[in-house]
């Protein structure tokens, strides 16, 4: 098994983009093809093998020897790699995911500003079952006008947070400067964006053509009076309003 010349990981919470920008990466057919290859294939560590592991490699490398992969934080995958690959406790979070993914000293954060908005997104995605739309497909029909639950959403906010908090976590302990991505920001600048990763990772883009947005906007009427109907209720009371 032949491993990558250079690892990358696109690290992210929920509604952030990181699918609209593991499509656009795939398609230049020269940045790995970043997928959330530890989640949908394999969702426990426990039965995760060495195997499994170069399996993925293969899957996620691209001819040059570049290979991606997305996901969020999770200390138990890091717990399985550092077992499998019999590195000491001392060795820090970051050398071990290194060990298995051969070479990653590149790490891009995905983050969205408004986490409100975020929540809704990913609430919507749920009560839905449509996480994503390809470009130019008709949306699909969804009565969920009386969906709307402020619990779920205020808990689907403080799971982004505390997601995000841990990948800064991970940055902070070992010192890694990621390139860090704005969904607000990319959606606005879309093939700029994906040539500033490929500039970050090194990859020489003069004859490379970036594929069109492979998904479209979900956000809807319906998101939108959530976001106010949160926004209104979560500062109920409040003697200084925040937004």
């Amino acid at each position: 098994m032949t491993r990558p010349k250079l690892s990358y990981t696109i690290w992210f919470s929920q509604r952030t983009g990181s699918t609209l920008l593991n499509y656009a990466l795939a398609s230049t057919g020269v940045a790995g093809d970043p997928r959330e290859w530890l989640h949908f294939q394999y969702n426990s560590p426990v039965t995760f093998k060495r195997e499994d592991l170069e399996q993925i490699w293969q899957c996620g490398t691209t001819p040059n020897g570049v290979f991606g992969v997305k996901t969020g934080f999770e200390q138990r995958w890091i717990d399985a790699f550092r077992t499998m690959s019999g590195l000491p406790q001392n060795a820090s979070r970051a050398e071990v995911w290194s060990a298995a993914f051969p070479n990653c000293y590149k790490h891009i954060y995905m983050t969205r500003r408004n986490k409100v908005r975020l929540a809704v997104s990913w609430w919507r995605a749920i009560v839905t079952g449509e996480w994503h739309r390809n470009y130019g497909e008709q949306s699909q029909e969804h009565d969920i006008s009386d969906k709307y639950n402020f619990e779920a959403i205020q808990y689907l906010l403080l799971q982004s947070t505390m997601c995000e908090a841990a990948i800064e976590d991970f940055f902070s302990e070992s010192g890694i400067v990621p390139l860090t991505i704005v969904y607000e920001d990319f959606i606005q600048d879309f093939e700029g964006t994906v040539m500033k990763v490929l500039e970050f990772l090194d990859i020489q883009a003069d004859n490379i053509s970036v594929a069109p947005p492979a998904l479209d906007k979900l956000a809807d009427d319906t998101a939108e009076q959530w976001v106010q109907r949160f926004r209104e209720e979560s500062q109920r009371g409040w003697e200084n309003r925040r937004w």
